[in-house]
């Protein structure tokens, strides 16, 4: 991946350095721009017997691995705000009540730019009228640009995160967390 200037966006000058990963310096015209952290947000959807909602994902990257209805927060947006959003997007569910859960650093690789991320994890629980998350799922509709379908797995235990072919670290790592505080 490359996250390099070539030039001073400011200047235009070839000086341009990158200091320890955290932001550009051009000592030129002494313009600064940092590296910041995108933020990002998933909402793992279960049901009673802690089957969940995966999405394939229909993009790179990671295209045909599983993800939980999510994506970047936009300027002037909470974390929670672009989490109902995506999933009215992605799904096409107004989501009621969610609950945070935990946040994760991530890499998303995206046409040779790597972007940090800090993923934020809420949950949210079926609506009792559907009696588990296959029905649940035969009532979505998919934004077909980002979605391919629909699954569900089971996500128990540990090992049971470790069959689902997920597409990012973060989502398995909050998965972990689902489970433990779920015990």
């Amino acid at each position: 991946m490359i996250n390099n200037f070539n030039l001073c966006p400011m200047c235009g000058e070839k000086n341009i350095q990158n200091i320890d990963n955290i932001k550009w310096f051009c000592p030129d015209c002494e313009f600064e721009l940092f590296r910041n952290v995108a933020s990002a947000v998933g909402i793992i959807i279960y049901d009673e017997d802690k089957n969940v909602l995966f999405e394939v994902r229909n993009k790179d990257p990671r295209k045909g691995f599983l993800a939980i209805p999510g994506g970047f927060a936009n300027a002037d947006e909470t974390s929670e705000e672009a989490a109902k959003r995506e999933c009215l997007e992605e799904i096409g569910v107004n989501i009621g009540d969610i609950e945070y859960l935990c946040s994760f650093p991530n890499t998303y690789p995206y046409k040779n730019v790597e972007y940090k991320t800090c993923d934020c994890f809420f949950t949210a629980k079926i609506d009792q009228k559907y009696r588990n998350i296959n029905e649940y799922i035969s009532k979505l509709h998919r934004q077909e640009s980002e979605v391919c379908s629909f699954v569900a797995y089971s996500v128990k235990d540990e090992e049971s995160i470790k069959e689902i072919p997920i597409a990012f670290v973060s989502t398995a790592n909050a998965l972990k967390k689902f489970i433990n505080k779920n015990q």
